[in-house]
């Protein structure tokens, strides 16, 4: 079909239909695609040799999930359905041979993605939902008219040491690098203890000292020399000052510093202490978005309170998010989320559930949690990038209740899926 994609045409189409070749993928599919809206109804056994014959005398799905398990050549047999598939429809793959040359050539020919077997409930959840949020995007060419992203500065503050503001901080600067494709810059202005570089395992190096002791030496050249690089797309700035160097007389380096952040970068995040925070108000002033870091403990409560107070004083223009950290359910935090919400006269927006194993994972990989996160934790990680992502709903509350927000909170992944074309 050499029709280009017509979206009016899309809505007289199944939303989804899958066909596989044993009972317990399609245990699995029907599990799943309720989640998603989708009927578990459409799940029909056969194969790709079945989904060839059904769609060549039917309207194709807008998404297909196909088994190619019984398909003696996989990457032949794909060119027979795409005969077959209208324009627009987004292929899932999945089969029993595992050969990186054989995912290459299915992702070259068109389909989305290709998921090995068996097939997990969260990989299948996870190609589904990008999916979905592909459908809800622009077709063609997304690059044709692509415009610069306006700069988004966020600042992460914890309402006490060690409820995770750092962890969260990291995170979604590799978020916002790794599955927005911003270029982020981190600054981590713990000058004596902090862990944004040690967070992945790099050496902080002397730029930001360098920066407090010679404002005047701060420009583009500088920042360029001073951070370190933790890919092409995310970079540092942080140290490790001698303990008993003073802390700042005075922000106004740091000011010029997230200055320079905001035109060398698309994004920054500013791991903030609060006692920095509170001792230089300007550097909250002009940021768009404040993360206020939390657990649910009475200690936390009354400071979140006065910390809460302090932003909306100091930093009227941004948007509040309230993120609880290490949240469990056994034992239950000392303060109820009800009681919690109702001292700070606020709802938390996003609660981060304690994985003690998947943190101590990230740590002895030297990764941002957000790199590896799955499951629940990996979906409150996501909400948080949705959150703070340029074009979230900003509601009085923060959260944001569009379709991507919800679908982008479930998925923190890159790369753009492709539709199905033939070769």
């Amino acid at each position: 079909m050499n029709a280009p994609f017509n979206p009016s045409s899309a809505s007289t189409r199944e939303l989804f239909t899958a066909f596989v070749c044993d009972e317990e993928l399609a245990a699995t599919v029907k599990e799943i695609v309720p989640e998603l809206g989708w009927s578990a109804d459409k799940v029909n056994m056969g194969g790709l040799h079945n989904a060839v014959q059904t769609l060549s005398v039917s309207s194709s799905p807008t998404v297909l999930f196909v088994d190619l398990s019984e398909a003696s050549d996989p990457l032949n047999d794909i060119n027979s359905l795409a005969e077959v598939c209208e324009p627009g429809t987004i292929v899932i793959a999945t089969g029993a041979v595992n050969d990186v040359h054989l995912y290459r050539d299915l992702v070259a020919s068109g389909i989305q993605d290709y998921l090995l077997k068996p097939v997990t409930p969260d990989a299948l959840r996870e190609s589904l939902i990008q999916a979905q949020i592909v459908l809800q995007g622009p077709r063609g060419d997304a690059n044709a008219n692509a415009e610069e992203k306006p700069h988004v500065s966020i600042g992460v503050i914890g309402t006490r040491g060690g409820v995770g503001a750092s962890l969260v901080s990291t995170s979604l600067a590799w978020m916002l690098s790794d599955t927005d494709r911003r270029s982020t810059a981190l600054l981590d202005l713990d000058v004596q203890f902090g862990t944004g570089a040690l967070s992945f395992d790099l050496e902080p190096g002397r730029g930001l000292v360098d920066a407090l002791e010679n404002p005047s030496r701060i420009d583009g050249l500088f920042i360029e020399r001073a951070m370190t690089r933790v890919n092409e797309k995310l970079a540092v700035l942080s140290a490790e000052a001698p303990i008993n160097q003073p802390l700042l007389a005075d922000g106004t380096a740091l000011h010029q510093l997230q200055e320079e952040l905001v035109g060398a970068f698309e994004a920054t995040v500013v791991d903030m202490p609060r006692s920095v925070a509170v001792q230089h108000p300007h550097l909250v002033a002009d940021l768009h978005h404040l993360v206020v870091v939390t657990e649910q403990s009475l200690a936390a409560t009354r400071d979140a309170i006065r910390l809460l107070g302090f932003l909306r004083t100091n930093a009227p223009q941004a948007k509040i998010t309230v993120v609880a950290n290490r949240v469990t359910t056994s034992p239950p935090p000392e303060v109820a989320k009800k009681d919690f919400e109702a001292s700070i006269e606020r709802g938390v927006d996003i609660i981060v559930p304690f994985d003690a194993k998947q943190a101590i994972m990230a740590a002895k990989q030297g990764k941002a949690l957000s790199a590896i996160a799955t499951g629940r934790l990996q979906a409150a990680l996501g909400q948080i990038l949705s959150a703070v992502s340029t074009g979230a709903a900003e509601d009085d509350d923060g959260a944001d209740d569009s379709f991507m927000g919800k679908m982008r909170a479930l998925l923190p992944t890159k790369g753009t899926a492709k539709t199905l074309r033939k070769k």
